[in-house]
């Protein structure tokens, strides 16, 4: 092997960057066609409106991961930041399950506000899903060169991710409360 395989002493760099194109493009594929379907019609096994909630509560939960591992990487408690940053993956890909779920089985929920409301509204909606879309290649491209022990590029790349995903994570939360009466 040359020497670009290699990060540190005998680690072996591997490249995620086929893994992270491919979960990328599926995961925001299938999000995209969900939004354009109009859900099962008649769909009565449970009340699907209790898996917005738990969106909230996952992504509220998503958010404390993230400030944990901020404050533990401030720190310099490497340790604790990797366990906050896995905590706040499994978190997000429970989140992924609940929301597609949702719009699998459900119809898009019309905002029913107006005036300055629906404007914030929209505006955090719009830039929730912008950025949503980001924070899928970037927290892969993060987690991925942490992996490979790339610190430096580890670092360059999650002084954008970390407060983008702060920011889906806020956000997510905020869109559900400015929502919730209507569902």
């Amino acid at each position: 092997m040359n020497n670009n395989n290699f990060g540190t002493i005998g680690h072996v760099k591997r490249n995620y960057r086929p893994a992270i194109i491919t979960i990328s493009v599926v995961l925001i594929g299938a999000i995209g066609v969900l939004a354009g379907m109009p859900g099962i019609e008649d769909f009565d096994a449970f009340d699907v409106t209790i898996l917005p909630l738990l969106n909230a509560i996952l992504n509220s939960f998503t958010f404390l991961f993230l400030v944990g591992a901020l404050i533990a990487i401030l720190k310099r408690n490497v340790k604790v930041h990797r366990r906050f940053i896995y905590s706040a993956f499994v978190t997000t890909f429970f989140f992924l399950i609940t929301y597609v779920t949702f719009h699998f089985l459900s119809p898009s929920t019309p905002y029913g506000g107006s005036g300055l409301m629906a404007g914030i509204y929209y505006f955090v909606l719009i830039t929730h899903i912008t950025l949503a879309a980001a924070i899928v290649p970037l927290a892969l491209t993060s987690v991925a060169r942490a992996w490979n022990q790339e610190n430096e590029r580890h670092r360059k790349i999650a002084r954008w991710t970390m407060p983008i995903w702060l920011y889906v994570s806020f956000t997510g939360v905020l869109v559900y409360i400015m929502i919730s009466p209507y569902y």
